[in-house]
């Protein structure tokens, strides 16, 4: 899958590296050097994915996302030299899709490059409509509706509604969602599909405290209610 890539990175011969490695991937690449430049380019240019570094000169990458996820449903890897959990779980609680501590490798983020697109490009414009009490999920559009009312979600927010839609009622363990959503190019913990679902939640539900959809069974995992 052809895509156009917008790379975020303040070290010029990272971003460089980078792009040499998604060209070879047959994708468009443009490189800016600060968050000014990423909001800006992100909005001319609308790319399919932004791989974004967290510290960046003028706006911070974490600022960026913020902003980006607000306007957008872009895809977003974020890539940073801050490594612990808890910063891993902050940028995909403001809306990152994928994150990767540096030191980076090409081939790696590459390959997370290409898992990201899948699930964005996921399924074309003729996919049916999944349906679930007032919630539509169109894979084909990569578009949720609850009660008719549109609602952003990231594309791993996504793969897991439309994995848990297309059998309402059933209980995925966090190892299925795992395997199906996140893909088997990455280490992801149980927490991070937590954090996940938290965060769609949020955006689905009238009281995300008592979620009338996304349900938790507790010691198994996650469903669908089927009414």
């Amino acid at each position: 899958m052809t895509a156009r890539i917008l790379v975020a990175d303040d070290d010029p011969k990272h971003a460089q590296l980078i792009r040499l490695y998604l060209e070879r991937e047959g994708h468009q690449v443009l490189t800016v050097g600060d968050g000014r430049a990423a909001l800006d380019q992100a909005r001319a240019r609308k790319p399919d994915l932004i791989v974004l570094d967290v510290m960046m000169p003028l706006v911070d990458g974490l600022d960026v996302c913020r902003i980006l996820r607000a306007e957008s449903r872009v895809a977003i890897l974020l890539v940073t030299a801050r490594s612990s959990e808890n910063d891993m779980l902050l940028g995909l609680d403001i809306g990152a899709d994928d994150y990767m501590a540096k030191p980076v490798s090409p081939r790696e983020l590459t390959a997370r490059v290409r898992a990201l697109l899948r699930r964005v490009g996921a399924g074309d414009a003729s996919a049916q409509v999944i349906r679930v009490g007032g919630i539509e999920v169109d894979p084909g559009r990569f578009e949720v509706r609850v009660d008719g009312v549109p609602v952003g979600l990231t594309a791993k927010e996504f793969g897991i509604l439309e994995q848990l839609a297309r059998e309402p009622g059933r209980v995925f363990t966090r190892g299925e969602i795992i395997d199906k959503t996140f893909g088997f190019e990455q280490e992801v913990s149980e927490r991070t599909v937590d954090a996940h679902v938290v965060n769609l939640r949020r955006k689905i539900e009238a009281n995300p405290a008592e979620p009338r959809y996304v349900q938790t069974v507790y010691g198994r995992g996650y469903r669908l209610a089927d009414r």
